[in-house]
């Protein structure tokens, strides 16, 4: 609207067509219902309505009340379908109170994330790895665990031109053994901020104080045998705003994850070469049972360079879009 009228195009008379109803509060920007009305556009066409209780359905009444025609499309609407997905994120925290959590796993075509000795990089090629930046970029947070930060020293950042923003860094670190000196303090590409969120299982560690220093914000969450609790952790994520969390994590997190099902889909990216023996994807079991498996619906797949990248959903876990 702002580029339009810069344009010296005028509003007035206009449909607008948006993925979510305009909200109708102050958040980090003014109502969208006022700017559409001072615009004095003339028909809204509305995807889906807001799940956020500050808005759900006001926008639209207040569009009509100010003589605005509002279409709100059939939820099984192609249109409306998209929409939901596009914004899966914000829709699950708002309806769930959790972030949405897409698990990036890159493995051989038999499965392995490392070998015994450790070394994972590079598994995939070139045109993999900026893909698995791009999906970075589109999450609120990365989630990793205190095995990958000791093994491999990342910085866990999206490395690509343009960025407008960081996606924030959570860690699971049961006993704090993340050390100060670890690349993920350091400045993320582009100097743009993010913040440091530490989750821990036991009080009073020396150590806490030292992140803290580096910018970190510890979190005390125990849980049972000594580990983070997991579920209270996805609930404070969704708490200070994650959306969409994508997880960059060891098979021993991710197995744990995917046990207590906190994950919602998985993007993997699968290497044309068999390694035979290593770490695998995410050891969780044994069952006894084949029915027992997690099932899994396809999304999409699509070659990247020598590589194959795979989209699978956790059937089941978008059953909450469907009755919006």
């Amino acid at each position: 609207m702002r580029d339009a009228q810069s344009r010296g195009e005028s509003l007035i008379g206009a449909t607008a067509h948006v993925t979510l109803e305009p909200c109708s509060h102050h958040g980090r920007t003014p109502p969208c219902c006022d700017a559409l009305i001072a615009a004095r556009v003339a028909r809204v066409v509305v995807a889906t309505t807001d799940p956020n209780p500050r808005v759900a359905g006001q926008g639209l009444e207040r569009l009509r009340a100010a003589g605005i025609q509002v279409d709100l499309l059939p939820t099984d609407h192609p249109a409306a379908i998209r929409s939901r997905e596009l914004n899966i994120g914000f829709f699950s925290r708002m309806i769930r109170g959790t972030p949405w959590v897409r698990m990036k796993i890159a493995a051989s075509l038999d499965g392995i994330t490392a070998l015994p000795n450790g070394q994972s990089q590079w598994i995939t090629g070139e045109a993999a790895r900026e893909d698995g930046h791009l999906w970075r970029a589109r999450a609120c947070a990365v989630l990793t665990g205190a095995g990958t930060v000791l093994e491999d020293d990342p910085r866990l950042d999206a490395r690509l031109p343009g960025l407008a923003r960081q996606p924030h860094l959570a860690v699971i670190d049961s006993r704090l053994d993340t050390p100060p000196t670890a690349r993920l303090f350091e400045p993320p590409y582009g100097g743009l901020p993010r913040r440091l969120w530490f989750f821990h299982a036991e009080a009073g560690s020396p150590q806490a104080d030292k992140l803290r220093q580096r910018g970190a914000d510890t979190i005390l969450m125990p849980g049972a045998n000594g580990k983070v609790d997991l579920g209270a952790t996805m609930r404070e994520l969704g708490r200070r705003e994650v959306n969409e969390l994508h997880v960059e994590a060891g098979a021993k997190l991710n197995a744990s994850l995917l046990r207590e099902g906190w994950v919602d889909e998985l993007l993997v990216y699968l290497a044309p070469r068999l390694l035979g023996q290593g770490a695998g994807m995410a050891p969780f079991g044994p069952l006894e049972r084949l029915a027992d498996g997690t099932p899994l619906r396809w999304l999409d797949t699509q070659a990247l360079g020598t590589d194959l990248r795979l989209r699978a959903r956790i059937d089941g876990r978008d059953a909450f879009l469907t009755n919006r």
